[in-house]
């Protein structure tokens, strides 16, 4: 790909990430070699694949609106659905119709904010019943996160004791770790060792096919009493729209893409709010001066009995401030979703050939000391202007940015202050003695903690 056409950034081969001093999350994913400060980009080789990492000024004016072509994408979705599908009519289609769903059945409506309220206030009883004894958070903080998505999604919620709706959460979180597994990597640099009936990538063959088979069933279910037109959720809405185009040969709309889309959006809409709390309620944990001055916020603004409130996120400087710090330093999507140039393009005068995978690395961005003081010290202050006001920052994009940005920001941010500011009102929140975790990230596709066990004592 590297013709004498094209103008390309100077390069080498793969590097081993650099380790930093002061963050062992900075240590375990830092692809910032020779980014430091500039966050300029870098060739690297993956397989036949050129990949140009673009950061900062490149991320936000040339951003790249397709998806490259990888084996795992067209083995998975036949490069169709949402999140994975080409740039054109099909993702256009599909992009408009999630978000107009997601305004219409979610963040949207007046209501949905009460119906997250509802959901924290099942997962606070949930983790009342521990007693203040040390327990995983994880299973309880998906299942509340997802049902959130599956009230947009299904329009109903599971019950946490739903093991074969929570036995489906954890092979979607099972894959995302092994679509970052060199086994995966390899198959798509060379898709023949597919026939290859061993390796981590069948696993997530195998996975993939159990969840679609089981979202086929709950489609068929939620949509049994579907009335043409009146949709109640996503699945009704897609259903009408496959409906209205159904003489179009063109359409791209179909069960096999509905399928698609509706695991992409579980994944979409799970796993990275989930390890957000997790990331969130560890470092509270850890730092439980930070965590005492979020409850006497908390405190002093909502009180000890009454519902947080969105309306009460602007009075409340300090908290949106460990939130961000939060997804500043935990970067859980630290690669966001690999990016491929539609044309040929030139990015800061590099001419960049179309079809080349671009990797926005957001990593840079959040720990570029240009922009960051001390970037590697967890320190909400940093959100802070000097009267203790919040002040949003150019270079905090955890969300991407483009024409695929994350189309659920609004609903996470939503779900972010409401699911932490209850839990921090109802507990005092530590690691059981000598039970620190280990802070060095799983790495997957996101980056969530390793399993850690917590005691949520009543204050």
């Amino acid at each position: 790909m590297s013709s004498s056409r094209h103008q390309v950034p100077a390069g080498s081969a793969p590097t081993v990430p650099t380790a930093h001093q002061r963050s062992p999350i900075g240590r375990a994913h830092s692809l910032s070699r020779g980014q430091k400060g500039g966050g300029e980009k870098k060739e690297t080789r993956q397989g036949c694949l050129l990949a140009v990492s673009q950061t900062r000024e490149g991320c936000r004016k040339d951003i790249p609106k397709n998806r490259p072509s990888l084996p795992l994408f067209k083995k998975l979705t036949n490069m169709g659905g949402l999140l994975n599908s080409k740039y054109g009519r099909g993702w256009t289609e599909h992009r408009k119709l999630a978000v107009n769903t997601f305004r219409t059945f979610g963040y949207g409506q007046r209501s949905f904010e009460h119906k997250i309220s509802e959901e924290s206030v099942f997962f606070l009883d949930a983790i009342d019943t521990y007693k203040g004894r040390p327990f995983d958070l994880k299973h309880l903080i998906t299942n509340a996160v997802s049902n959130i998505t599956n009230l947009i999604i299904f329009g109903e919620r599971f019950t946490y004791e739903d093991t074969e709706f929570q036995h489906m959460i954890e092979i979607f979180s099972e894959n995302i770790e092994l679509a970052a597994s060199a086994s995966v990597f390899l198959y798509n640099a060379f898709p023949w060792i597919g026939i290859l009936p061993f390796g981590k990538h069948q696993q997530l063959f195998k996975n993939a096919a159990e969840v679609y088979d089981f979202l086929h069933k709950l489609i068929e279910r939620v949509s049994e009493n579907r009335k043409s037109q009146s949709p109640r959720h996503f699945i009704d809405a897609y259903l009408d729209e496959m409906d209205c185009n159904k003489n179009d040969p063109e359409s791209t709309y179909s069960r096999e893409n509905l399928i698609f889309s509706v695991g992409e959006l579980i994944i979409a809409g799970t796993e990275t709010t989930t390890n957000v709390l997790r990331w969130a309620v560890l470092f509270m944990a850890l730092y439980p001066n930070i965590q005492g001055h979020v409850q006497k916020e908390i405190d002093l603004v909502i009180g000890p009995n009454k519902m947080p409130a969105l309306e009460e996120k602007c009075k409340m400087p300090y908290t949106e401030a460990v939130l961000h710090e939060v997804l500043r330093f935990c970067n859980i999507v630290p690669l966001g979703i690999f990016h491929a140039t539609s044309k040929d393009t030139v990015v800061r005068g590099y001419s960049i050939p179309e079809g080349t995978t671009v990797i926005t690395n957001l990593y840079s961005v959040h720990f570029d000391e240009k922009y960051w003081n001390n970037p590697e010290v967890f320190f909400p202050e940093r959100f802070l202007d000097s009267n203790g006001q919040f002040v949003k920052k150019d270079a905090f994009i955890p969300f991407s940015l483009g024409r695929r940005h994350c189309l659920g920001e609004q609903l996470a941010r939503m779900e972010l202050f409401l699911f932490f500011t209850s839990l921090l009102q109802r507990f005092h929140l530590r690691f059981p003695h000598g039970g620190i975790p280990d802070l060095k990230p799983r790495l997957g596709m996101t980056l969530q903690p390793q399993p850690y066990l917590i005691c949520a004592e009543r204050r």
